[in-house]
């Protein structure tokens, strides 16, 4: 990784989506533009976000079977975010499988939870639970944990189960 590309992704993890951009504005290498997407998606312009992200999966060549998966799954959580439930869930389950059998553990787990926010809002119940059931939520972090309770409660709520929706 050179020193633009990691200090863009620095910057984005320390909240500044606009230090990332400075960085990798210019750039249209596969991680510039996988960089410039999430800084995107981060500053409100999902349209621009999923294209340079879709863009970025396209740059990342077959060897790089991660780095795809990584951005079929951030062009996932950001369609959610912009209530677009069109996002095919067969590309998602695909890339779930493939950070799975990489060791990506905690980008899987975040790629099944992503779906089953989305079997959630377009009301597959069934399936959404039966996802649930089969998730490990101890790798996520405090915000993805709490992020899992919420969908738990949601699916509580929606079989109007108030016990464990109020726990």
């Amino acid at each position: 990784m050179d020193s633009l590309i990691a200090a863009a992704a620095r910057a984005l993890a320390a909240g500044d989506p606009l230090g990332a951009l400075k960085r990798v504005a210019l750039r249209d290498d596969a991680p510039a533009l996988a960089l410039r997407g999430i800084a995107m998606a981060r500053l409100g312009d999902f349209t621009r976000a999923k294209e340079l992200l879709r863009r970025a999966g396209r740059a990342f060549g077959p060897r790089e079977a991660i780095a795809r998966a990584r951005c079929v799954v951030a062009e996932a959580e950001i369609a959610l975010v912009s209530r677009d439930l069109s996002f095919p869930g067969k590309s998602l389950a695909a890339a779930r499988a493939t950070l799975a059998a990489r060791g990506d553990a905690l980008n899987a787990a975040h790629a099944g939870y992503l779906e089953i926010r989305r079997l959630l809002l377009i009301g597959s119940l069934d399936a959404a639970e039966r996802m649930l059931d089969g998730l490990d939520p101890s790798p996520f972090p405090p915000a993805l944990r709490v992020g899992h309770e919420l969908v738990v409660a949601g699916i509580a709520m929606r079989r109007l189960r108030t016990k464990p929706a109020r726990a």
